[in-house]
């Protein structure tokens, strides 16, 4: 078995806490992570942990080497620091470094799926996202956690003239779908939403137009 390869089976009993790990090649070596957030790279058969608060803390006390990535000649520098055999020794400090590097790249990946622009979606235009603001929705994680029927609602409180393609629009964004491709349940069963809520709104024969 080689040196990387063992430094892996390692990390994984040793961090086998942090949930089931998997690893794949980058940057030369490997990357670790638990439910495909990456939070420590394997290089030459050594650990390097993403850095973290708990991470800089540490740092403070003991001097940890930095990973160095070498490409065409040129050197760039990683937030990722080695474990040393000191460290490989303090399981439960170590398994507290790990544990704040995989919540830093849990957190990183949060913050940059709330910078998502709404009209980078799929079926989402500029007039949609610019609706959506006024109605005080602005990322795409405030959209799937209000989910298309209520995002819906508050858009056509702003737009009476949307319709039912809207509503399937809201979906299909949130699911990462053209709304041509949602599955026919999942459209039925909005449309079933839609007709009551055109009931409510119209009567009890309303047309079942579609709309924009």
């Amino acid at each position: 078995m080689k040196p990387s390869e063992k430094c892996i089976e390692k990390t994984k009993q040793s961090l086998s806490a942090l949930g089931q790990i998997e690893s794949r090649t980058q940057f030369g070596g490997y990357s670790l992570s638990v439910e495909k957030i990456v939070f420590a790279l394997v290089s030459d058969g050594e650990l390097y942990l993403r850095a973290s608060e708990p991470m800089q803390h540490y740092r403070r006390h003991r001097h940890l080497q930095p990973y160095i990535f070498y490409k065409r000649g040129q050197s760039l520098h990683l937030k990722y620091f080695r474990v040393d055999n000191v460290l490989w020794h303090q399981h439960e400090t170590l398994l507290e470094l790990s544990r704040g590097s995989l919540n830093e790249a849990r957190a990183c990946r949060a913050s940059a799926s709330s910078r998502h622009r709404l009209k980078d979606l799929p079926n989402l235009s500029l007039n949609i996202e610019l609706l959506l603001r006024e109605t005080g929705i602005t990322t795409a994680n405030q959209l799937a956690k209000l989910g298309a029927k209520e995002s819906w609602l508050r858009l056509k409180a702003c737009n009476s003239h949307l319709g039912l393609n809207t509503l399937y629009a809201l979906q299909g964004a949130i699911m990462g779908k053209h709304l041509q491709v949602l599955p026919a349940p999942l459209k039925a069963e909005l449309t079933s939403w839609y007709q009551a809520y055109l009931q409510r709104v119209h009567g009890p024969h309303p047309a079942a137009k579609t709309g924009q």
